[in-house]
């Protein structure tokens, strides 16, 4: 269970939700959402991602690196434009993710998505650049 402070830092908070997979985009939703946290998407697709990032202000994002195919990295692009803080999360090993986005946060899929939930607060009040442990 997450902490109190957990609770406090991701009550009405914007998170913006990148995954394909449609049984994790709910389990996290739900998960964010008990903890007090506002939806934007999930959304499957880079598209779609980009979208909501234009009609909606969120406080940070969790992408899911490989979306049917397609890397996320536009959608991450567009989240350093707005300042916006962000963690991966994926199958792959570091050697997939670009130079410029290193300095994310990276959970390695399968994760506990309550101990992904309870360290996204430390992603909004901290620099990105320390690798959580998934």
């Amino acid at each position: 269970m997450p902490s109190t402070t957990a609770l406090a830092a991701l009550v009405l908070r914007r998170v913006l939700i990148v995954e394909d997979d449609a049984f994790l985009a709910d389990e996290m939703a739900r998960a964010l959402r008990r903890l007090g946290a506002d939806i934007v998407g999930p959304a499957p697709t880079i598209d779609q991602a980009l979208t909501l990032l234009e009609a909606e202000p969120v406080d940070m994002a969790v992408l899911d690196i490989n979306l049917q195919g397609e890397m996320v990295f536009p959608a991450a692009a567009a989240l350093r434009a707005q300042g916006v803080p962000f963690v991966f999360t994926t199958g792959y090993g570091k050697g997939i993710i670009p130079p410029e986005y290193r300095d994310a946060p990276r959970w390695e899929k399968p994760f506990q998505i309550e101990a992904l939930v309870a360290a996204l607060p430390g992603i909004v009040q901290g620099p990105q650049g320390a690798e959580p442990q998934g």
